[in-house]
């Protein structure tokens, strides 16, 4: 490998965790323009396993608009991420999937609820999956698909 294909992969990795921590942060801050700007126009999302649905990021970035309705306090924590670029013979290819484990603990609606932060009292966990592939503006996602381990709800 040359050192100009270490430099483009090292920009590639990147460009990749930023993608990643874009995503967190545009579903923490309900940032939904956000959020499908992160997709290519065919991408998917899949919360199947955490009691969501599947389908494209538009249709569920409007369901994750309702439903974090009911969590007005959010924080993803995306860690122990495994970037696997595509390999071309030594050389960057234009397709990459991330895998990523997640603790996201949140604070439910209630009706005492004043807008200050307060404990979590549900946390879930699990593994993401993101396939992502470089388009004219970057990298985006192609496909996220949630793989919820556990959680816990606690009054």
């Amino acid at each position: 490998m040359t050192q100009r294909v270490d430099l483009a992969t090292v920009m590639d990795r990147l460009a990749i965790d930023e993608v990643v921590t874009g995503y967190a942060v545009a579903v923490d801050d309900g940032d939904w323009a956000a959020y499908r700007a992160l997709f290519t126009a065919s991408g998917r999302a899949d919360y199947s396993s955490a009691g969501g649905i599947e389908g494209p990021a538009g249709e569920v970035a409007d369901w994750l608009a309702e439903t974090m309705k009911l969590f007005p306090v959010r924080q993803h924590l995306i860690v122990n991420r495994l970037i696997r670029l595509e390999d071309l013979g030594g050389s960057p290819g234009d397709s990459a999937e991330v895998r990523a484990d997640f603790l996201n603990p949140m604070r439910l609606e209630g009706g005492a609820f004043d807008g200050t932060v307060t404990a979590p009292n549900f946390v879930a966990a699990g593994r993401y999956s993101f396939a992502l592939a470089r388009t004219h503006d970057g990298w985006r996602l192609t496909r996220v698909t949630v793989h919820e381990k556990w959680r816990h709800i606690s009054a």
